[in-house]
């Protein structure tokens, strides 16, 4: 592949980087925290190729004409390194889901603190703060109070229901299930990766993974509606 075809591929690259960022489909690769670093990179990249396509241009109004020519023959194979990044703008990969909850152990992980509640009123917890407030916290600061909780659906293989977040600590790639069993008023009928809001209160019950074994909190469901998919389906307050 030739300057000019890299210089492309560069700015390809950059521009699906900058789609990404300004589109939130980021998200769906990386923790929010990260879009200034994808942003910057993809300005980096697209200012690198414009750089180099200038030099090489400037490079072939000097080079010998017969040279030019042998320079330019080369394979057009190699420009089917540009499909992934097509792939990358028109198509947006779906959030890791029930499948990969329930072949994974929960990542439920103690916490070096917990953020300050309301003194009164509803508590609209993440499913992570309510799970390790649950098990670490064994409910001190949300006993009696009604919950609000986001989750996606996974059920086991007896049947048993779960609400489910996906915990990354950097991207997608490293993302594991933190995981909450429901009891009380559970809807009839529940479809897998459907999004859930429950409002629920807290329960002391608690089980164990089957695939690690770590500690899966019960919350008492004594509502539930569903939701479209979050615009960020994944929590990062589990490495907090």
């Amino acid at each position: 592949m030739n300057r000019q075809a890299q210089a492309a591929v560069l700015f390809l690259t950059g521009a699906a980087l900058l789609h990404a960022g300004v589109t939130d489909l980021y998200l769906r690769y990386v923790k929010a925290g990260l879009r200034p670093l994808l942003l910057l990179s993809g300005t980096v990249l697209i200012a690198t190729a414009l750089a180099t396509a200038w030099y090489e241009h400037r490079a072939a109004r000097a080079a010998d004409p017969a040279h030019d020519d042998v320079r330019h023959r080369e394979p057009r194979v190699s420009w089917l390194l540009t499909l992934p990044l097509f792939a990358l703008i028109l198509v947006a990969p779906p959030a890791l889901g029930s499948y990969s909850a329930m072949r994974t152990g929960t990542a439920l992980q103690q916490p070096y603190g917990y953020d300050t509640l309301p003194a009164k009123g509803p508590l609209r917890l993440s499913l992570v703060d309510y799970a390790t407030r649950a098990v670490y916290g064994h409910g001190r600061a949300i006993e009696g109070r009604p919950l609000k909780i986001t989750g996606f659906v996974a059920l086991d293989h007896t049947g048993r229901p779960y609400l489910v977040r996906m915990a990354l600590n950097c991207c997608a790639a490293d993302a594991q299930p933190v995981k909450i069993a429901l009891t009380g008023k559970i809807p009839p009928v529940l479809r897998t990766d459907t999004w859930l809001e429950v409002s629920a209160r807290y329960t002391p019950r608690t089980t164990k993974d089957p695939v690690n074994g770590g500690p899966i909190p019960y919350v008492e469901v004594t509502g539930a509606r569903p939701i479209p998919t979050p615009t960020d389906p994944y929590d990062e307050t589990w490495n907090n």
